[in-house]
């Protein structure tokens, strides 16, 4: 084996001749698309059981990916090894599934070894392939044509192009199925409670809130002086002015407390009511806390009000409550 040299200008140009071939192969992939795409589509569509997709060496790293991109956006799959399959594992196989093997040549050994065993069952099958001749092309109820016309790899020799546009055709499959589905952002966030985006789309206003005496509020009649020990014990850089009934009728923020202090107002004889700020923004409950991140930035505050139905109090947030959840 040759000493390695040191990277050079020529590594450059590989690494973009590698990348202008694999784009190359997906945009001729996206001009072959035809109606077996359609009819693949329909057939895991119609699917009463699972969807599985299998594969050898290569071929099997990007049958796990498509397994866990389907699985993710609503449609059921998972990954079975072809060789483990002849020895066991084809138990897991039903009639009513739906198989999608990968196999470049479609000449795997393995792959065609269950094949026969696949057909008995009477499941179905659809082969991604570069070559429509193939065994597997030829004993597949779909084929999908993922020829390219070079490697990468300037051997020729190792699964470049061909794995890219096989990856990319399964995306293709699996966001085809997504919009078929109706599958929505509220879906996603189910099956990824875990992530952020879960997080954004399962946290409500409810769950993160101040409620209870955590709830800065100070009665209407209520001196300026007051609503300032409300704001420096409650610590949200604020405090709601509410009526005998709990509804809101205004709030009164560390804002209004600077521009105050400027005009020299007496905060011991001056009643909050008259320099607090009426009508404010407020969000319910039962609301994204997503949804009260976006309007704290479009009005450009810190601090929400929650309020129910009837516009009585229930609770508050500010933007380092928001922070915490990992909302943002």
């Amino acid at each position: 084996m040759k000493k390695p040299l040191p990277a050079t200008s020529r590594a450059l140009d590989l690494a973009r001749e590698v990348l202008n071939i694999e784009a190359a192969a997906i945009t001729q992939l996206a001009l072959r698309l035809d109606a077996d795409f359609l009819r693949a589509l329909d057939l895991i569509l119609a699917c009463q059981g699972r969807v599985i997709v299998s594969g050898m060496g290569k071929s099997g790293h990007i049958a796990r990916k498509i397994a866990a991109t389907m699985a993710s956006t609503g449609t059921p799959a998972y990954f079975v090894h072809p060789g483990e399959a002849s020895h066991g594992d084809l138990g897991m196989i039903m009639a009513d599934d739906v198989i999608i093997a990968l196999s470049y040549s479609g000449e795997s050994s393995e792959l065609m070894t269950i094949v026969p065993v696949i057909k008995r069952l009477g499941a179905k099958l659809i082969s991604m392939t570069g070559f429509n001749q193939s065994s597997l092309a030829l004993a597949a109820d779909v084929h999908l044509n993922a020829a390219i016309e070079k490697e990468a790899c300037p051997m020729g020799l190792a699964p470049t192009a061909s794995t890219t546009a096989a990856l990319a055709l399964g995306d293709a499959l699996a966001v085809a199925l997504l919009d078929a589905k109706g599958f929505a952002a509220e879906d996603f966030a189910r099956s990824h409670p875990g992530g952020s985006l879960g997080r954004k789309l399962l946290t409500h206003v409810r769950d993160i809130m101040r409620s209870g005496d955590a709830v800065p509020s100070v009665a209407q009649d209520a001196m300026l002086s007051v609503a300032l020990l409300e704001i420096s014990k409650k610590g949200v850089g604020m405090t709601a002015v509410v009526d005998t009934e709990q509804r809101v009728l205004g709030i009164y923020t560390d804002g209004d407390l600077r521009r105050n202090l400027e005009k020299q107002i007496n905060f011991a004889t001056t009643p909050v009511q008259t320099v607090m700020s009426k009508n404010p923004s407020s969000i319910a409950p039962e609301a994204l806390a997503v949804d009260a991140v976006s309007l704290m930035e479009a009005r450009n505050i810190n601090q929400l009000l929650v309020v129910d139905s009837q516009q009585r109090l229930v609770g508050a947030l500010n933007m380092h409550d928001l922070l915490r959840a990992k909302v943002i």
